[in-house]
C-alpha cells in the first residue's frame, strides 16, 4: 500500500477491524519511511455505479467526492472524522444496494441531506446551500422553514 504522504510503498498494519457489518475491513497503517499514519479500506468489489451529472455527463461513482462535500459542510460542528467516514460508508452502501446501477447527482444530494439532517442541522444547511445552489436569503429561509416543519426522514430505504 502506497503512503499518501511520501508515496513509499511499504507500510505496516497497526490495527484492523471489520466495518459495515463485516462487508469491509478498515486498516490503520503506518508508513515505514515517514512514519505518518493513514487509513485504508478493503472491500468487496461491487458492480460499478454510474453517476448522471446535472449537465447529462456520466462518470463513475466516487465516494471521496461525497466525503469532501460532507467534510466542508461539517467543519467546526464537532462531528468526528471517523463519524463522517462512517456516514459516507453508509451512503455508499445504500447506493450499492439499489437495483439500478445509475444514480443522478440530485438523488445522491438528497440522500446525503437525509443523513446530515440526523447529524447536524448546521451541516444540513451548509450542504443544502451548495448542493441546491442557493441564490439568496429567500432560499435559506425556505429551507429553514422546511427543516422546522418536517420530521427527520428515515435515512434507510430512501430509494
Amino acid at each position: 500500500m502506497q503512503c499518501p504522504y511520501c508515496q513509499h510503498s511499504d507500510s505496516r498494519v497497526l490495527e484492523s477491524r471489520s466495518t459495515e457489518g463485516g462487508e469491509s475491513i478498515r486498516r490503520r497503517r503506518e508508513c515505514l519511511k515517514c512514519k505518518h499514519r493513514f487509513t485504508t479500506y478493503e472491500r468487496i468489489e461491487f458492480v460499478p455505479i454510474t453517476v448522471i451529472k446535472r449537465d447529462g455527463k456520466r462518470e463513475s461513482f466516487n465516494p471521496s467526492k461525497i466525503l469532501r462535500g460532507i467534510f466542508r459542510a461539517c467543519e467546526k460542528t464537532g462531528i468526528s472524522q471517523n463519524r463522517l467516514e462512517t456516514l459516507v460508508d453508509d451512503i455508499e452502501a445504500c447506493i450499492q444496494q439499489r437495483p439500478k446501477r445509475e444514480i443522478t447527482t440530485a438523488e445522491i444530494g438528497e440522500l446525503v441531506l437525509g443523513y446530515l439532517r440526523q447529524e447536524s442541522e448546521v451541516a444540513y444547511i451548509r450542504f443544502a446551500c451548495v448542493y441546491r445552489q442557493f441564490q439568496g436569503i429567500t432560499d435559506f429561509i425556505e429551507t429553514l422553514e422546511q427543516l422546522q416543519q418536517q420530521a427527520p426522514p428515515c435515512s434507510n430505504n430512501q430509494f
